[in-house]
C-alpha cells in the first residue's frame, strides 16, 4: 500500500484529535450538565455529614413561677473512628476514665463510621479527665440534661425524658413538641480518609416554657400526707387530687407509688403510672351523689322525704341486694348521710334508666376529660340500651360503672360551684419567645340548677355531722361537705366482688357555701380499716385544713380552745414572701425528707435524732457516697438554675426550695462536703435569703 503523504497524515491526525476533543467535551458536558446533581449529591454524601444538635428544653413552672423542671448543660463523649490509628490503646485509656469494658470501647472505635457515641451525659469531673488525655479522634460535645430540682414532687404530672431529651410521660410527653423546640445542625466536612476538615453549626431554637396550674406548696402537703397514709394503711396504691371548683384548675395531683423523674429509668413500671388519670375504678358510694342529685333535679324527691330502706334488703330484677347496715325509715338526707344502698336504689328506680343515664353523662362520666396529660382512661359506662334489668340498681350505688379520679372530682366540683362542670386543666399558659399563650379551655356545661346544687351541698354537709359516715372529716373552724365511698373490688380469680379488697375514698369541699378547693382521696386495698370514713376521710381532713390555712381562707365556724391551738399549729406563722408553705416544724425541706424516707426505704440511711418516720422510730436520710470531699462553692447571688448546675458538676444532691436568688449559705464557702451529700437551698424572690443545710456525714 502506498504510504500516505505528509499532508494527508497531518490531516488524519487533526481529524482524530478533533474527534477526541469533541468526545471529551461531550463527556464533560454530560457529567457537568446532565449528571451534575447526581454526582454532587454523591460527593456531599461522602464528604459532608449532618449531626443533630438537641435544643434546650423549655422550663416547667408551677402557677407561682417556681421551677419544677429545668435543663442544665452537660458534656457527652463521642469519637471519629477514622482518625484513630490505635483503637486498642485509646480504648484502654478511656476504659479507666469511663469505667467501661475495654473490649466494648474497642469495638466502637473500630466501626466504619465517622461518628460514634462513647458515653452520653457524663458525670461531673469526667469530661475534664477525658480532655486531659488529648486523644486524637475523641471529642466532647455539650448537651442539655433534664433536671427536676424538687425530685419526686409532682413527678407524674411532669413526666420524664429519655437520653435523647424526648418526653416519655406527663407534660413532658404531652407537650413535647412545644417544650423540645427545634433541633440545630452541625455540618462536618471530611477528606477521603475520614479526617474532619471543617464544622459549621446552625444553633437550635429553645423550647417553650410551660406554666402549670399546680401549686408547689399544696402539692407538698398532698404528697406528704399521701406518703404518711400509705405507710400507715399499707394500701396498694393511692391518689389525691385538689381542684379549684370555680374553673377546673388542678392545684395538686399525687399518685402512689411515686418515683424520682431524675432516675426514671430505674423506677418500677408500676410507679410510672399516673393513677389520677389512667386508673379507672368503681366509685362505690361516692356515686350516690349523682343518683340523688338527678332525682332532686327532676323533682321526684326532696331531702325531707322518708323512704323505707327495708332493713337492708331489696330484690331488683331477681337479684337480692344487701345494705352495709340494716336501716328502716330514713329521710333522703339521711340516706346520703348514712350511705344507705337500699334507699339510694329505690330513688334511682323512681328516676328511671333514661333520665339516670342522662344525668350521668351530664356530670361528665363515660368520656375523657381532655386534660393535658397522656394515658387518660375514660372509664366505662354502657349505653342505656345495653343496661340489664338490674343495672339501674347497681349504678345507683356506684357499681357497673368505672370512673377515673379526675372525672369524679370534676363532677363533685360542679356541685360545689352551683352546677357547672368545668373540664379539669393543668396547663395555665405557654411562654414562647416573650409571648404568652393561654390555652383555650373547653366550654363548661351544666349538670344541675344552682338551687339543686345548693340542696345537695347541704345534704353533703350532713355526711360530716354526727351520725354520718364522714364524721372523721370534720374541720376545725370550717363547714365541710363530702361523701364517703367503700367499693368492693372485683376478684380476678372468681370474677365476683371480693370480700376483703376495697377501694376506700372520700371527696368533699370546704367551706360549704363558697369553697375554693375540692379534694378527692382514693386508697386501693388498705389493710385493716378499709372503710372510706375510717381511712380516706381523716386524710381529707388533714389535707384540707392545711390547704385552707395556706391559702388564707377565713373560718366560717366557731373554734373551740383546742381547735384554736391546733389551727395555730397547722397555719403558716407568717406568709412567706414567695408564697411558700412554712409551718413550725413542718417546712418544705422536712416535707421532702419525709417523702423521700417513705419512697426510698431500701436506700442507704443515716439515722438522725429527733426526726419521726411514719411507722418507725426515726426518719432516716440518705448517707453520703464514698469518695473525696469537695469544698462548698459560694452560692451567694446565684439563681436556682446556677445552683443546680454547680451541684450537679460537683456531684452533690441539691434540695431546692422556693425561687429567686441566694444571699447567705451554711456551711461557709470552702467547707468540705462529701460527694453525694445533700444540700438544701432556700430561695426568695424579694429578700433573696437562702439557707443551705448540710445533712448527714457527721
Amino acid at each position: 500500500m502506498e504510504k500516505l503523504k505528509p499532508p494527508v497524515r497531518w490531516l488524519a491526525l487533526l481529524i482524530i484529535g478533533v474527534l477526541w476533543i469533541v468526545a471529551i467535551a461531550c463527556r464533560m458536558g454530560w457529567l457537568q450538565l446532565v449528571q451534575y446533581q447526581s454526582y454532587l449529591t454523591r460527593a456531599r454524601r461522602q464528604q459532608e455529614h449532618l449531626m443533630e444538635i438537641s435544643p434546650e428544653r423549655g422550663m416547667i413552672y408551677d402557677r407561682n413561677g417556681r421551677e419544677l423542671a429545668i435543663s442544665t448543660p452537660v458534656e457527652s463523649c463521642f469519637a471519629n473512628p477514622a482518625e484513630i490509628s490505635d483503637p486498642a490503646m485509646v480504648a484502654g485509656l478511656l476504659s479507666h476514665v469511663l469505667d467501661l469494658p475495654q473490649p466494648e470501647l474497642e469495638t466502637k472505635l473500630r466501626e466504619k463510621r465517622f461518628f460514634v457515641w462513647i458515653r452520653r451525659k457524663l458525670p461531673p469531673g469526667i469530661s475534664g479527665r477525658i480532655a486531659a488525655l488529648n486523644l486524637r479522634g475523641i471529642y466532647l460535645r455539650t448537651e442539655n440534661q433534664r433536671y427536676y430540682p424538687q425530685g419526686i414532687l409532682a413527678a407524674h404530672s411532669l413526666g420524664y425524658v429519655n437520653t435523647d431529651g424526648l418526653g416519655l410521660g406527663g407534660i413532658e410527653y404531652q407537650l413535647d413538641k412545644q417544650i423540645r423546640g427545634r433541633s440545630g445542625q452541625m455540618l462536618v466536612l471530611e477528606d477521603a480518609r475520614g479526617r474532619w476538615l471543617d464544622r459549621r453549626i446552625t444553633p437550635p431554637t429553645p423550647g417553650a416554657d410551660i406554666v402549670l396550674t399546680l401549686d408547689q406548696n399544696i402539692q407538698f402537703i398532698v404528697q406528704k400526707e399521701l406518703s404518711a397514709e400509705m405507710a400507715l394503711s399499707h394500701a396498694k396504691s393511692g391518689v389525691v387530687v385538689v381542684q379549684n371548683p370555680a374553673n377546673g384548675e388542678i392545684l395538686a395531683m399525687a399518685s402512689w407509688p411515686d418515683f424520682d423523674p431524675n432516675k426514671a429509668g430505674s423506677a418500677p413500671q408500676d410507679a410510672l403510672m399516673n393513677r389520677a388519670v389512667g386508673a379507672a375504678y368503681e366509685p362505690g358510694s361516692t356515686f350516690k351523689l349523682i343518683t340523688l342529685a338527678g332525682a332532686l333535679e327532676e323533682g321526684i324527691t326532696n331531702p325531707a322525704e322518708v323512704v323505707d330502706c327495708q332493713m337492708g334488703k331489696i330484690v331488683v330484677a331477681g337479684r337480692l341486694i344487701h345494705d352495709h347496715k340494716p336501716f328502716g325509715l330514713l329521710s333522703v338526707a339521711d340516706i346520703l348521710a348514712k350511705s344507705s344502698d337500699i334507699g339510694t336504689i329505690k330513688i334511682g328506680l323512681r328516676l328511671g334508666a333514661p333520665k339516670f343515664y342522662q344525668y350521668i353523662r351530664a356530670f361528665g362520666f363515660g368520656a375523657s376529660t381532655g386534660i393535658e396529660l397522656p394515658g387518660e382512661n375514660p372509664g366505662m359506662l354502657r349505653h342505656v340500651e345495653n343496661w340489664s334489668a338490674s343495672s339501674i340498681g347497681s349504678l345507683a350505688m356506684g357499681q357497673e360503672i368505672s370512673v377515673n379520679p379526675l372525672q369524679l372530682i370534676s363532677a363533685v366540683s360542679s356541685i360545689a360551684n352551683g352546677g357547672t362542670v368545668y373540664r379539669p386543666r393543668i396547663v395555665k399558659e405557654i411562654r414562647r419567645a416573650g409571648q404568652r399563650e393561654i390555652p383555650v379551655a373547653p366550654l363548661p356545661t351544666r349538670s344541675l340548677s344552682p338551687g339543686t346544687a345548693a340542696t345537695v351541698r347541704h345534704m353533703m354537709e350532713g355526711v360530716i355531722l354526727q351520725g354520718g359516715t364522714g364524721k372523721a372529716a370534720q374541720l376545725a373552724g370550717y363547714s365541710v361537705a363530702g361523701k364517703t365511698g367503700t367499693a368492693q373490688k372485683i376478684d380476678p380469680t372468681t370474677g365476683r366482688y371480693s370480700a376483703t379488697q376495697y377501694i376506700a375514698s372520700f371527696v368533699g369541699f370546704a367551706p360549704v357555701n363558697n369553697p375554693p378547693v375540692t379534694v378527692l382521696v382514693v386508697l386501693d386495698s388498705p389493710v385493716g380499716l378499709h372503710m372510706g370514713g375510717d381511712t380516706a376521710a381523716p386524710m381529707f381532713k388533714r389535707i384540707m385544713e392545711q390547704v385552707l390555712a395556706y391559702i388564707g381562707v377565713p373560718h366560717d365556724q366557731p373554734l373551740s380552745p383546742q381547735q384554736e391551738q391546733f389551727a395555730r399549729q397547722i397555719a403558716p406563722a407568717e406568709p412567706s414572701e414567695e408564697g411558700g408553705f412554712d409551718t413550725p416544724g413542718d417546712s418544705i425541706a422536712d416535707t421532702q425528707l419525709a417523702m423521700r424516707a417513705v419512697t426510698e426505704p431500701d436506700s442507704p440511711k443515716l439515722v438522725q435524732a429527733g426526726e419521726l418516720q411514719p411507722g418507725a422510730g426515726a426518719l432516716q436520710t440518705a448517707s453520703f457516697a464514698e469518695g473525696a470531699s469537695v469544698p462548698a462553692p459560694n452560692f451567694t447571688g446565684r439563681s436556682v438554675r446556677e445552683v443546680a448546675e454547680a451541684c450537679m458538676q460537683l456531684g452533690l444532691n441539691p434540695m431546692l426550695i422556693g425561687t429567686g436568688i441566694a444571699l447567705e449559705q451554711s456551711p461557709e464557702p470552702g467547707t468540705l462536703i462529701p460527694p453525694g451529700g445533700r444540700v438544701t437551698i432556700r430561695f426568695s424572690r424579694t429578700t433573696a435569703v437562702a439557707l443551705i443545710t448540710h445533712q448527714g456525714g457527721k
